[in-house]
């Protein structure tokens, strides 16, 4: 979700309560439209700030992470240590509900007075800036300056008075909380209830209406017109609520979870997911680091598995030509049986058939049924036996080369779709260095190319230092390891490397998935908790392909029960003997180890 004015709101809360009479000891710019800035402070000690104003993803946080400074500070930021630096913090503000903390600094000038400056942060998207200002709002510069050919709107510039962009006529939620005039603004807009919200006060998003919607127990995508008085009561009591939870300062942090990804945010408990799972935080900062981190890391994955997950899409898009061609090719010889049934019948009933026919009927004796055969009245009848016979044995050769090919084609397809699957848990470099390698060694990117990880290639395209990717791990409700593969590579190293014989082993019946191991160590494999086997179970359809469907069936069994045939590509096994399980794929309720 994009940072609202609740958010908003409880940060600074936070940062009032850490930073407030603390000194400002260090400004340093990390990275471009970042600042981090080092608060003394006499009662929790040096706090980290760090104000990220990207078009993207914008926040502000108190962090324990030091980023690294660039050998040359850009000029905003030495600007502000000159006009920062030594200052002590006077006040945190909000304005009404509006995405902007403003920071009041008291700091000595030039000549030895103390003189207040402002640095004011706007959390708003695209327009998303750092700007400093004096006691009168003049501003002194910006981190980035919007001159009248960038906006006609507002301009950002040295010397100018500082004022908040307009807000489309939105009401202040503090402020404009009269009953009437909540009813009179939500029924009187002719959309969802949810756009009336966040249409008619600032810093509301479109989660936090649909929250309060949740909340009031009313179908927040139904007109606000169609809403009944008692709707509105309710509606309206949620809304009161909020507000005076702001007022106190009263949040609930959190991370909302869908697929193990995070899914939202927000700085008040978020009902309508309360299926999902979800981290609690003592305050906001911990929720938004770690929300924007783990989007940082997936959009990172995202972007640097992009040519492989190309590449392997090409494959399985020519791999699944291929395979229909060569099916096509198998139906095409279903007529082949015709062909000798008709060189057997003229062999056997031919003899009364005189040449230049053009067919002769008589009965097939397979089925004893009247058949017409037809006949090539321009060659013998013994030489259309001949021909039909010739047709059937090429047909036949047909057949079963384009049978062979189809059934590699099928193995391919099924190894290809595994190495998509595993993209989706590839989360570092070293997972995605893992499946590049396998794509080498299965002849899909050529030897020498450019490892994932940026490393050096070795003559035969592997890399010299063996990336330091790790399979997952849980842990069962019961104390059970299990481990789970990201990729081929590491089911092969899990499955015939790291597994004992009497492990029991997961996979997915139909689905390309993961290799799961459930150690046992010097327990009796036999007196495992069905509880863990579930469990297992349940790893194992959430990391195959058929995560989505309702029930999974899973194949397991004891580890020495499975095999590597010969010269097989990465991850394939065989096994004869296994139980099966029917199981959701749904990992919630599982820990998974530190």
């Amino acid at each position: 979700m994009a940072l609202d004015g609740v958010t908003v709101c409880a940060a600074a809360c936070e940062l009032r309560h850490f930073l407030t009479d603390g000194y400002i000891s260090k400004i340093a710019e990390p990275e471009r439209d970042e600042l981090m800035m080092a608060v003394k402070t006499q009662e929790y000690g040096v706090k980290r700030l760090l104000i990220s104003v990207g078009s993207s993803m914008p926040f502000v946080c108190l962090t324990e992470t030091n980023k690294p400074s660039p050998a040359t500070a850009p000029a905003f930021t030495m600007l502000l240590r000159k006009r920062l630096m030594g200052g002590r913090i006077l006040a945190i503000e909000q304005p009404s509900l509006e995405r902007i903390i403003r920071i009041v600094a008291e700091h000595r000038d030039e000549l030895g007075d103390l003189v207040k400056r402002n640095l004011i942060i706007e959390m708003m998207g695209k327009y998303s800036n750092i700007i400093l200002t004096d006691e009168n709002d003049v501003i002194i510069d910006a981190i980035r300056r919007v001159p009248p050919s960038m906006s006609s709107v507002r301009t950002v510039l040295p010397g100018e008075r500082y004022y908040i962009a307009p807000t489309q006529d939105k009401a202040d939620p503090f402020r404009d909380t009269d009953r009437d005039y909540f009813r009179n603004h939500i029924l009187g807009r002719p959309m969802s209830a949810i756009k009336a919200l966040y249409s008619t006060y600032t810093g509301f998003s479109p989660v936090m209406a649909a929250e309060l919607c949740h909340r009031a127990g009313i179908d927040g995508d139904e007109s606000s017109a169609s809403l009944a008085e008692e709707d509105i009561s309710r509606l309206y009591d949620c809304f009161t609520g909020l507000m005076s939870d702001l007022k106190e300062g009263s949040f609930a942090p959190e991370i909302v979870y869908e697929d193990g990804a995070p899914r939202e945010f927000a700085a008040i408990h978020l009902s309508m997911y309360e299926d999902s799972k979800s981290t609690r935080y003592e305050w906001i900062s911990g929720a938004v680091e770690d929300f924007y981190s783990r989007r940082n890391a997936y959009n990172h994955i995202r972007q640097k598995s992009a040519n492989l997950r190309k590449t392997v899409s090409n494959a399985i898009e020519r791999t699944a030509k291929k395979h229909d061609l060569q099916m096509s090719q198998v139906k095409d010889t279903d007529k082949m049986d015709r062909y000798r049934v008709y060189a057997e019948l003229i062999n056997t009933y031919g003899y009364g058939v005189e040449d230049g026919a053009e067919y002769f009927d008589t009965v097939n004796f397979y089925d004893g049924k009247e058949i017409r055969v037809p006949l090539d009245p321009s060659i013998s009848v013994h030489e259309n036996a001949n021909r039909y016979f010739a047709r059937f044995d090429k047909l036949k050769r047909t057949r079963e080369a384009a049978a062979r090919q189809a059934e590699e084609s099928e193995a391919e397809l099924r190894h290809l779709k595994s190495i998509e699957a595993s993209f989706e848990t590839a989360d570092t470099e070293d997972d995605l260095a893992l499946i590049a390698e396998e794509l080498r060694r299965t002849g899909y990117i050529k030897k020498g190319g450019a490892p994932v990880n940026g490393g050096r290639a070795s003559k035969g395209g592997a890399s010299r230092t063996a990336p330091k990717s790790r399979p997952l791990h849980y842990v069962s409700s019961d104390g059970y390891d299990i481990y789970v593969g990201k990729n081929n590579i590491q089911n092969d190293e899990l499955t015939f490397r790291q597994g004992k014989g009497n492990d029991w082993w997961f996979h997915s019946k139909k689905f390309p998935g993961s290799h799961v191991l459930l150690v046992t160590k010097e327990r009796d494999p036999m007196k495992v908790p069905d509880r863990t086997f579930n469990e297992a179970g349940r790893i194992a359809a959430y990391y195959s392909t058929g995560r989505d469907q309702s029930k999974v069936d899973i194949d397991y069994t004891l580890l020495k029960n499975v095999k590597k045939p010969a010269g097989a590509v990465p991850g394939y096994v065989i096994y004869h003997t296994n139980y099966s399980m029917s199981t959701e794929a749904d990992i919630s309720g599982i820990d998974e180890a530190e």
